[in-house]
């Protein structure tokens, strides 16, 4: 009888607790606007209870025991609340409004074009938690290769050389943008992102918006647009100081200062950088600082003003020259379909680390280095960065970028975005003039210093004057651009908006060579100069060319955008256009330096697209449009012998798009999924010819097609408080289309003299990113203070680059080499502490976690490693992907 009457009291005991415990329940809304704030995370502190709003900025905290609690919410823009409130014995509602960490944030938003759920593109967030969480000591696109269609490697393993390929396209013909300006350069398109060093530690938000997405300026959004926002100055004052350590002698550390708002007018905002390394690559040593500064002034209700400064200045050794896989790995190499073990036994082992753009010297050799005057806080005359060996390829710039922004209500309707910006830069990198003694023993040339340096010295038979026969040059690259970007937006009625705006961009750039290390001579003959031949040129003196190139850019744009709950709907047209100039001092035409001139080269786009909600849930998006994208400078004059392009033609791009976004109401599981096709018409190469009059000119060929198309998909699942799963992937087909062929005359008067030039390309595929790939995250949360992320990517159909210009053999009609499949897994682990340490994060990064060996870029029938010539594995050049390295450290906050 007792035992059942015990059973009957513990019965009810457990239901009274049941009974016992409530509910939390409300909403989270934007302060003044209301609007709901999706995603919003609420916690009881101490305890491993909370949720997450769902699309209606909802949530409820169930099964919450009766007592005083701490409640933290938090969002990523906005300020964190945290609140003490006192629970009883039934449900409670808990409503909160969350103030913007800064009011700057979403103006800065919409002039930089980002995207949001009522544009039809394609796009992808990377927020600040998850670039802090993910990004380690990484460059910062690497981040992005969770994302459908984005492909980024650290290439030879230097600090900041980094690439990214977007649909198949790299990054010429993907648009970075930072705070809503471009950066591309104005000359080729490239994006050197050692420039931006320190941006993934100021960066709040990445927006991948892939194809040609909705930025309104004419910037090269092909394969897409990278949208980079970094932090404005914020309203709430605090800061946080950050240690980091690493593999390969990697140290950083980070300072973050923030003044909060000041009498409701002022508020400071500063990021300080260090970061030094030795590499794991041999030679990619690294040595930087960064900064980014940012402040706004609110001088009355209509108008804001907001500063940023940012830059980098940096050196880094690196490693630019890819091998031939047995040089790294000879077992992996034999291990790879269609090698030749012949061919391993050519190249020797030199293992996996291996760098031939740096060799060793003897620590006697105590001559001086000139890197340049501006280029790095310890310019000019110094003595190299390591006594015991020399970097033939080293990279040393300094790129900083102002920015004055002001945001202005003209009116109810009518408000304006003006930004004025300033981009300096000096520096360049390092390589080699001359005659070099070269080490060839593992069929890669490798610099011999100590044997050349023995040759440069005075000998009183062979070099009485100890004259330099080979030398290593700075190639210098000093610029700068000034531009200004107005936009006006008109609230035409409550759903039609309509926005203007122009955009104007002038650069100047130096390129010249400078003698960085005379490599124990006393000077260097500089020949190619028409205008003082012969001199003899000591350090810092300039060799082998000197020019400068301008570049102006004017454009405006359009755009209707009409928005509904029900459905949006967006057009855009553009046009701009584009000169070129080029000052070429060592290249002489009538007794004075040789100048060229463009015409003007007109350029435009024309796109729209349309977003309808068929349900609360589920909705879907079309967009079309059309590039006319101008030629780069070099196909246009050349820089080296000032030929000019009499035709240049610009490039057509035709872009269709397709997709789906879903929801469910729950906030738990949602999925993007759309289709694209990218049709790139007359691709054009330029060919520099020899005339019979012995002039240089530069023929045209063009008529090159290329389709790139395929699926996307992305996909998140959150079951419960401290579990999430999201899957991206991507499966594309991206083809050359046909032959291309030119003809040219060697004598414009002689029908004769007709050259031919034909390129075999029909069916080949583009190369240099995979054209499959997957990306899955899991994410764990046990606690509040736990946070595990298990990051996998794989990636599959890896066709290796090529130059199209090279396929000229009718016969060959091989596809070019494919490497192998292969699959990345990293680990991220934060842990955040409580009581005496709470604002204290501990964090460690584990990349490459099972320590794959694999591929991860490849050339075909690459220049010094083609064996047999028949695009397998033994003919390319690859770099490795770097091996299971760790990335620790701690972040305080204050």
């Amino acid at each position: 009888m007792l035992k059942y009457l015990s059973t009957v009291i513990l019965i009810f005991g457990i239901s009274g607790a049941v009974l016992a415990q409530s509910a939390i329940r409300g909403t989270v809304t934007e302060e003044g606007s209301g609007e709901p704030i999706i995603g919003a995370n609420l916690i009881l502190m101490g305890t491993n209870q909370g949720n997450a709003t769902n699309l209606n900025g909802e949530y409820v905290i169930r099964d919450v025991q009766p007592g005083t609690y701490t409640i933290r919410v938090s969002s990523v823009g906005f300020v964190t609340i945290t609140e003490e409130i006192t629970v009883g014995s039934s449900d409670m509602e808990l409503n909160f409004e969350m103030e913007l960490t800064s009011a700057s944030l979403t103006a800065l938003e919409v002039f930089a074009s980002r995207s949001d759920q009522t544009t039809p593109v394609a796009f992808s967030d990377v927020d600040q938690e998850a670039i802090q969480a993910q990004l380690g000591s990484r460059n910062l696109p690497e981040v992005l290769n969770i994302t459908p269609s984005v492909y980024s490697t650290g290439e030879g393993g230097g600090s900041g050389d980094a690439r990214i390929n977007v649909r198949g396209f790299s990054q010429r013909n993907v648009a970075v943008m930072i705070n809503g300006v471009p950066v591309n350069d104005m000359e080729n398109g490239w994006v050197y992102w050692s420039n931006w060093d320190g941006i993934g530690d100021a960066a709040r938000s990445i927006q991948v918006q892939r194809g040609i997405s909705n930025v309104n300026l004419a910037v090269p959004s092909v394969g897409g647009t990278l949208n980079i926002i970094t932090d404005p100055s914020a309203n709430q004052a605090g800061g946080s100081v950050k240690f980091e350590n690493g593999s390969g002698a990697f140290t950083k550390k980070t300072l973050q200062l923030n003044s909060g708002l000041i009498n409701d007018k002022w508020a400071f905002s500063a990021v300080g950088v260090r970061k030094e390394g030795d590499g794991i690559v041999e030679g990619t040593w690294t040595d930087a600082w960064a900064y980014h500064l940012a402040a706004s002034y609110q001088a009355n209700e209509d108008n804001r003003f907001d500063l940023f400064v940012l830059g980098a200045p940096q050196r880094h050794g690196q490693n630019l020259y890819k091998l031939n896989t047995a040089a790294y790995d000879r077992s992996y190499a034999l291990s790879l379909d269609g090698y030749d073990p012949a061919a391993a036994d050519v190249h020797g082992e030199l293992g996996r680390f291996a760098n031939p753009n740096v060799s060793g010297v003897s620590s006697s050799y105590n001559g001086k280095q000139y890197i340049g005057d501006g280029a790095w806080v310890n310019s000019s005359i110094q003595s190299r960065y390591s006594k015991d060996f020399i970097n033939e390829r080293e990279n040393f710039f300094h790129k900083p970028q102002i920015n004055l922004n002001w945001y202005s209500e003209l009116s109810d309707k009518l408000t304006m975005t003006n930004v004025l910006y300033y981009s300096g830069g000096q520096g360049g990198g390092t390589g080699t003039l001359g005659d070099i003694e070269w080490d060839y023993s593992h069929n890669q040339r490798v610099a011999d210093w100590d044997a050349t340096i023995a040759d440069n010295a005075y000998d009183p038979v062979n070099n009485p004057n100890s004259e330099s026969n080979g030398i290593i040059r700075n190639s210098r690259n000093n610029q700068w651009t000034i531009g200004d970007i107005l936009k006006l937006s008109y609230q035409a009625t409550e759903n039609f908006e309509i926005q203007a705006g122009l955009d104007w961009r002038t650069a100047e750039i130096e390129h010249y060579r400078e003698v960085r290390d005379l490599l124990g001579g006393e000077y260097y003959v500089e020949t190619n100069n028409e205008l003082n031949p012969n001199y003899r040129a000591r350090l810092g003196d300039k060799v082998a060319y000197d020019f400068t190139n301008t570049v102006d850019w004017y454009g405006g744009y359009v755009q209707g955008e009409y928005v509904t709950d029900q459905y949006s709907v967006y057009a855009t047209g553009g046009i701009s256009t584009i000169k070129y100039t080029h000052e070429n001092f060592f290249l002489e035409e009538n007794g004075s330096p040789l100048t060229r001139e463009s015409d003007n080269i007109v350029g435009y786009q024309v796109k729209g697209g349309g977003l309808y909600n068929i349900n609360d849930n589920l909705g879907a998006y079309v967009n079309v449009g059309f590039i006319s994208k101008v030629p780069i400078f070099d196909n246009v004059i050349s820089d080296f012998n000032g030929a000019i392009n009499e035709d240049p033609q610009n490039e057509k791009f035709f872009f269709y798009e397709a997709g789906l976004r879903y929801r469910d109401a729950s906030g738990k599981f949602g999925v993007n999924a759309n289709y694209y096709l990218t049709d790139r018409q007359d691709r054009s190469f330029t060919r520099g010819v020899q005339q019979e009059d012995g002039s240089d000119g530069i023929i045209n060929i063009s008529g090159l097609d290329q389709m790139h198309s395929g699926v996307e998909l992305e996909t998140s699942y959150k079951p419960n408080d401290w579990v999430r799963l999201d899957v991206a992937g991507s499966y594309n087909l991206w083809e050359y289309q046909n032959d291309v062929s030119a003809v040219y005359l060697t004598d414009q008067g002689d029908p004769g003299s007709a050259q031919n030039i034909n390129l075999y390309l029909e069916g080949l595929k583009v190369g240099n990113a995979p054209q499959a790939q997957l990306a899955y995250v899991l994410g764990l949360q046990p606690s509040n203070n736990v946070d595990v992320q298990l990051v996998g990517t794989s990636f599959y159909r890896h066709w290796s680059d090529f130059n199209p210009i090279g396929r000229d053999d009718e016969t060959d009609r091989a596809q070019p080499w494919q490497a192998p499949n292969y699959t990345v897994f990293n680990l991220h682990v934060n842990y955040t502490f409580d009581d005496i340490l709470e604002g204290t994060t501990f964090f460690l990064n584990m990349f490459n976690l099972l320590d794959e060996t694999y591929i991860q870029d490849a050339v075909d029938n690459s220049r010094f490693n083609d064996f047999d010539g028949d695009h397998d594995a033994d003919d390319a050049e690859v770099f490795l992907g770097l091996p299971r390295r760790y990335n620790f450290g701690i972040r305080v906050n204050f």
